[in-house]
């Protein structure tokens, strides 16, 4: 259709004319106005702060320790309009550097900061957070997801489509931890027969052993079954290679975190030798780090983590970050239930550089505390629901057995 100049300085007048005009008398509904003027009012009211501990069917291991519990903080931000946003963070002392503890008494400093405070301006909240970020990042995400679960709920859409997003199906890998071959090859055909095709193998130890561990997965399931290996900054660049060099006939997607995230050279050394792709995880964290590791050529792609990165905000930062630079990205996972995994499940479905998934620990927790938010198909598809904000609640019964802080 072609407009004539006349035309289109008459629709230029009418969009000038509607921005200038008072409320309620512009181009937009009344409903709309409406519901700008409710959003303009919102207040944060409370936080409500609750410690849990929820036991794992087995312990977990990596290089980095073994775990036993889903241990983190629940975050439930109200507001005067009757709002409530819900968060949580599972923090992991090695890589993340906050504790349970650590959070509560944050938590209780930001409740006080938050007080009285528009719940949509999340930039702004995000500048109030200041240091706590680098010191409680897990803490940060759990009030991060808290007040994008407000704003989608204000706007009446999911957070993903919030952001721009439309996948609200994705594929997710689940994850063996190191054992013996003979253990790790029974948990990945458990896996194998509750439906889920791609499998994430914890290796680091001696490159031999983890060689023998691949072996004997392959040697089980065969090649049909997509398999990406993590060894959690267990080798030496010199042993990186070796081992990723022995592995190159199993046919692995890519390696994580090789080696220790403060050696940013080692992991190019790794990354220039290997022929199997490197994926960053433990060195990134936030936004400049993604700069850093771009710069320094030194990984294929990057696992972005919300516990790492201090929420949705800062990991939608990396993914942008990313494909700038023609990087494809993981949404990874720490410990969370699935309130903090769908909303590391959101930020998938809105970029489209996130072309991976590893967001599985909900599978090893005894207790499944949410109610809603995202499933998981007989294949390992997730499913995001088309509800507003994150899409989902915390178990009434579950929230009964905590003590507010």
């Amino acid at each position: 259709m072609t407009i004539s100049r006349k035309d289109f300085l008459k629709m230029v007048g009418a969009g000038a004319l509607g921005a200038s005009l008072p409320a309620g008398k512009g181009l937009a509904s009344p409903k709309m106005e409406t519901a700008r003027a409710e959003a303009k009012r919102l207040k944060i009211q409370d936080v409500e702060i609750y410690n849990f501990d929820i036991p794992l069917t087995e312990p977990f291991t990596i290089t980095l320790g073994t775990i036993t519990t889903s241990n983190g903080v629940l975050i439930r931000i109200t507001t005067d309009a009757g709002i409530i946003g819900i968060g949580e963070s599972s923090p992991f002392q090695p890589v993340t550097g906050d504790t349970p503890e650590t959070n509560i008494a944050a938590a209780r400093a930001i409740r006080e900061i938050l007080k009285g405070k528009d719940p949509l301006a999340i930039e702004s909240a995000h500048t109030l957070f200041g240091g706590f970020l680098h010191s409680n990042p897990a803490l940060i995400a759990a009030f991060d997801m808290a007040l994008y679960d407000i704003l989608g709920k204000a706007a009446g859409l999911p957070i993903f489509r919030l952001l721009g997003g439309d996948k609200n199906t994705f594929e997710t890998d689940v994850t063996t931890g190191i054992d013996t071959p003979e253990n790790m090859v029974k948990s990945v055909k458990t896996r194998l027969a509750a439906g889920f095709k791609t499998f994430k193998i914890k290796v680091g130890m001696d490159p031999a052993a983890d060689v023998a561990r691949i072996q004997a997965i392959r040697d089980a399931i065969g090649y049909d079954h997509g398999i990406r290996i993590d060894a959690n900054q267990g080798w030496t660049p010199d042993q990186a290679v070796i081992a990723l060099k022995a592995m190159e006939k199993f046919n692995i997607q890519f390696c994580e975190q090789p080696g220790l995230d403060s050696d940013i050279a080692g992991m190019k050394q790794v990354r220039d030798e290997s022929p199997i792709g490197i994926m960053a995880d433990e060195s990134l964290h936030y936004p400049s780090d993604a700069i850093k590791l771009i710069n320094a050529a030194a990984c294929d792609y990057f696992n972005i983590k919300l516990m790492k990165a201090g929420g949705m905000t800062n990991s939608v930062r990396i993914a942008h970050i990313a494909d700038a630079a023609n990087i494809r990205c993981m949404v990874g996972c720490m410990m969370e239930t699935r309130l903090g995994l769908t909303a590391g499940a959101h930020v998938v479905a809105s970029q489209r550089n996130i072309v991976f998934a590893d967001l599985d620990a909900y599978t090893i927790h005894t207790v499944d505390p949410i109610v809603g938010g995202m499933k998981v198909g007989p294949s390992g598809e997730i499913t995001l629901p088309e509800l507003p904000g994150l899409g989902l609640d915390v178990d009434p019964a579950f929230l009964k057995t905590l003590k507010r802080v």
